[in-house]
């Protein structure tokens, strides 16, 4: 951590301009001029730039793990979308478990990679407000003269780590990948590789872009998600009867695994956005994660198009 300035050097040391522009503390004992803090380091409210020390919230680990299970998503409904069966034989399911243990590997290195290096623990800037993932938006122009470029990872390391994560996740895929898919599933396998390397620059983009809207607005996008896939995974059902969803729901192992899915997605929001207004995690939260899937089955026969009669 830098030190406080000295006291002979109190009278030429003046706060620098803007929200992030900070001093360096020289070899030489002096302070260096207004600009952008190295990486790892913040300016604190007096324009020191300061070692990041903190550790993570937990809402900054749900977003993680959102970045995480987004991926991981993304692959598996790849996957079933390119192998189009109605079971999950051995030969998807290879490609199911591929997909995990790549996401869990690019996962568990981005972590050791992170300082301090080869550990879990990860040292962090605490994030404040929306303009930390926006720095690039606020270099001030003093006198509306010259700008400072202050530009820097406020949010130290959350936005570099998601781009760790994907480049990771990519290159692991392209070493697994092709030999999981030859074997088990060679005429539609390599197209799942096709679909990974258009969405993972998507999201690359969208992080570049949006970090910062993403990460504050991830637990009702979670949600969200949850509550289409649902209504879209029974919407495909050909007998919409409550009796026959019901059945689907416990008979079929596919439709068990899919449910389960949506279930642990949409308890995830719920959970995360109750951190984010530091409402406690209760226990009836948990009531609540079968809601949208009995919602559905329960006022299907409201919605059936054969029921409705034009005059």
């Amino acid at each position: 951590m830098c030190s406080i300035p000295k006291a002979n050097a109190l009278n030429s040391f003046t706060r620098c301009p803007g929200l992030y522009c900070g001093r360096e503390l020289l070899p030489d004992g002096n302070w260096s001029d207004c600009g952008a803090c190295p990486r790892g380091f913040r300016a604190n409210a007096t324009s020191i730039c300061v070692s990041c020390e903190d550790e993570p919230m937990l809402y900054d680990w749900f977003y993680l793990g959102f970045v995480a299970l987004l991926v991981l998503l993304l692959h598996w409904v790849c996957i079933d979308i390119i192998s189009m069966r109605r079971t999950i034989p051995k030969k998807v399911f290879a490609l199911h478990l591929s997909a995990l243990v790549e996401v869990v590997s690019a996962s568990v290195i981005t972590l050791q990679v992170t300082d301090p290096v080869g550990s879990f623990a990860i040292r962090s800037c605490r994030i404040t407000k929306l303009s930390d993932w926006y720095t690039l938006f606020h270099n001030p122009s003093p006198n509306y003269e010259e700008t400072l470029h202050c530009t820097q990872e406020a949010v130290y390391p959350l936005y570099t780590m998601v781009f760790i994560f994907y480049a990771l996740g990519t290159a692991i895929m392209l070493i697994i990948r092709p030999i999981i898919a030859k074997k088990f599933l060679p005429k539609k396998g390599k197209f799942t590789i096709y679909a990974a390397l258009y969405f993972y620059p998507i999201l690359a983009l969208l992080h570049a872009v949006g970090g910062g809207i993403i990460y504050y607005s991830f637990p009702y996008i979670t949600i969200t998600l949850s509550i289409l896939f649902n209504a879209a995974h029974f919407s495909f059902k050909l007998n919409q009867s409550m009796k026959a969803l019901l059945l689907s729901c416990v008979s079929d192992i596919k439709n068990v695994i899919i449910i389960l899915s949506h279930w642990m997605l949409y308890g995830y929001g719920l959970v995360a956005a109750a951190t984010f207004r530091d409402l406690g995690i209760h226990p009836a939260l948990i009531a609540l994660v079968p809601l949208p899937a009995l919602f559905y089955i329960i006022t299907v026969r409201f919605t059936d198009p054969h029921k409705l009669h034009l005059e």
